[in-house]
């Protein structure tokens, strides 16, 4: 049952993304900042979901719970590269709205071809050192509490709770810094959005209200399920933690955005509907 569930998912979000890449990338006139930035969020999403859901789908079919050591490291490194490049993606496409809606005079001097090449570029470095960083540093812990990972997939907390007591401080501090820049981008996107609906409430059509929450308040809500569900994964104390809980919550930031995000951002636009 759970194998059945997990490859509809996967399916979904693998049509779904692959649609948006395809059609974005053959259709000259959605070659705008706001669709780039699309087209890099789906890249990233199709790679933070491959890098987990196949394994645990492979463990389900063969009722197997093993992966190997470096079979771990990879599949951290990767999931943490897609999903912080795909955090900070979407971050910079609510600035493309602040910019679309509140500035719209500056669009193409703030948003240019080159800006946005290097803004994506900044995304995708991002996550890789970041990754790189913390992937490095999580498997150079000494484990002295076996080898079983208690969870779907391997992920940091889970890790570190197999090193030795003391020795994962350093990795501690350097996932509180982490943490401290995700929330910080939260209040920037927070305070884009703000903006964004103090300008739209002065616009006197309707419709054009109407267009621009439409975009938005999606785009808020999956920014918002992804930044609580991904904190409270890393941030939960122990003693309210259970490997139920841990699941859902890891499933409610790394499959379900991936999955959900190409029926959001296309079924709410018009433009890429008719490109479909």
């Amino acid at each position: 049952l759970h194998f059945w569930l997990f490859l509809g998912i996967y399916l979904a979000a693998l049509l779904g993304n692959g649609l948006i890449i395809t059609t974005i990338a053959y259709e000259h006139h959605l070659h705008t900042p706001m669709y780039f930035f699309l087209l890099n969020l789906s890249l990233l999403d199709l790679g933070s979901i491959s890098a987990t859901v196949p394994k645990s789908m492979t463990n389900l079919l063969w009722e197997t719970r093993e992966i190997s050591y470096l079979g771990c490291a990879a599949q951290l490194f990767f999931f943490l590269f897609f999903i912080v490049g795909e955090y900070f993606i979407l971050t910079i496409m609510a600035y493309d709205r602040y910019v679309a809606i509140c500035k719209p005079l500056h669009y193409e001097t703030l948003l240019g071809s080159r800006a946005c090449v290097h803004m994506a570029a900044a995304a995708w470095g991002s996550g890789f050192l970041n990754s790189l960083l913390h992937t490095t540093n999580t498997f150079s812990l000494p484990l002295c509490q076996g080898n079983a990972v208690d969870h779907s997939f391997c992920e940091i907390p889970h890790i570190l709770k197999l090193s030795c007591s003391g020795s994962y401080l350093r990795e501690f501090g350097i996932l509180v810094v982490g943490l401290c820049l995700v929330f910080g981008c939260f209040v920037f996107i927070v305070v884009s959005y703000v903006q964004i609906f103090r300008a739209v409430l002065r616009t006197p059509s309707e419709q054009g209200q109407h267009k621009a929450f439409s975009t938005c308040l999606p785009h808020l809500t999956v920014v918002s399920l992804f930044i609580t569900t991904g904190m409270f994964a890393y941030l939960n104390p122990q003693s309210i933690s259970s490997p139920f809980v841990d699941v859902l919550v890891t499933v409610l930031y790394s499959v379900v955005p991936p999955a959900v995000n190409p029926l959001i951002y296309s079924m709410r636009n018009q433009d890429l509907k008719d490109a479909l």
